[in-house]
């Protein structure tokens, strides 16, 4: 059986992290082009897996060969790149934010449409075993109603992450688009989401207060309301300066279920009868040195392909994360409650 042949267009941090790690250790693919506006860069990548190299991904695109493209990029090129790459016939594996726009994320998901391929964002929370087991256990109606939760991503920012430090592109608005609400809190929206359903209405502060000399955001706490009716709170934050926090807390009718929020069980299970139950899985994907690598993104995305079927997180659902994060920008500018089913298209 063939490989399915790889083009990861970006060389920074998450490609060199995650896609280039994560594509190269599964079996049925074969890295055959990565590219990068900094030569180096993409001239590394290259030896390190038996790649061409390239500066221009276009030239990329033109590639017959190349089956899937694995866009690594900054936000705002996002969407241009991958619907460039669509209409060039390939699948695409997009980071998250998928786009600057609830515009943009529809024309990526139309393009993919027409072009009958592939389009999967990488949100990685879903995949994580505490999340699944409490999808499980809310599933099965085992904890009973759900009353309330709280989740967080926060850590001390991308100048340890990013391949360009404090010059990253993390703090260029025009390029990011959002800050620590679009990096971390786009995947709680995801998370949240895929454990209790729509999100109906967001109200939001959005600051910049711990990052000097940007304009970018670096602190967020939302209120969502589910369509369920359930309420909550979600936090992102690049000013957590001791570590990373990356917990939710879901509070029921006969458990309080606490993921990732203990270092050594990845959730804990406290019941209305006393009863406490701890859970040793697989630990969530970090970034810290000795951080878990396989995040199963890549892995899905290829099952997906090779089986002709949809992945977890299609555009759509990309979209929808994405929907949540602009409700919270709006709310933030018009100090209202905003409906995400009313976002603007624009």
């Amino acid at each position: 059986m063939s490989k399915i042949k790889v083009g990861v267009i970006g060389c920074g941090s998450i490609a060199r992290r995650r896609h280039l790690i994560e594509f190269a250790n599964n079996e049925s693919v074969e890295i055959v082009a990565v590219c990068d506006i900094v030569e180096t860069r993409a001239v590394e990548m290259a030896e390190k897996y038996g790649a061409m190299a390239y500066t221009h991904y276009e030239e990329v695109l033109q590639l017959e060969e190349v089956d899937v493209i694995s866009v690594c990029l900054p936000n705002d090129l996002h969407a241009p790149v991958s619907i460039a790459a669509l209409n060039a016939g390939k699948h695409v594996l997009c980071e998250k934010p998928m786009a600057t726009s609830r515009k943009e994320a529809e024309e990526m998901i139309e393009t993919a449409k027409r072009n009958n391929k592939t389009l999967m964002i990488a949100h990685n929370q879903r995949f994580v075993s505490s999340h699944q087991k409490v999808k499980q256990l809310i599933e099965s109606g085992e904890i009973g109603k759900i009353y309330s939760f709280r989740t967080t991503f926060g850590h001390p920012g991308p100048e340890k992450w990013s391949i360009d430090g404090r010059n990253s592109w993390f703090f260029d608005k025009k390029q990011a688009f959002i800050g620590a609400l679009g990096d971390l809190g786009v995947h709680k929206s995801d998370l949240i989401r895929y454990l209790l359903g729509e999100v109906a209405e967001v109200s939001a502060f959005v600051e910049t207060s711990a990052k000097e000399d940007t304009d970018i955001d670096d602190n967020a706490v939302a209120v969502l309301k589910m369509e369920s009716g359930v309420i909550g709170t979600l936090t992102a934050s690049w000013s957590y300066v001791t570590g990373g926090d990356n917990s939710t807390v879901i509070y029921a009718e006969n458990a309080v279920l606490k993921l990732e929020d203990d270092p050594d069980h990845s959730l804990i299970v406290q019941y209305k009868n006393g009863e406490v139950v701890k859970y040793q899985l697989d630990k969530i994907q970090s970034n810290e040195e000795g951080g878990q690598t396989n995040t199963h993104v890549i892995d899905h995305f290829i099952d997906a392909i090779s089986n002709n079927k949809a992945p977890l997180i299609t555009g759509e659902e990309g979209r929808k994360s994405l929907d949540v994060i602009l409700a919270a920008l709006e709310s933030n500018e018009t100090r209202k409650v905003v409906k995400v089913n009313k976002i603007p298209v624009a």
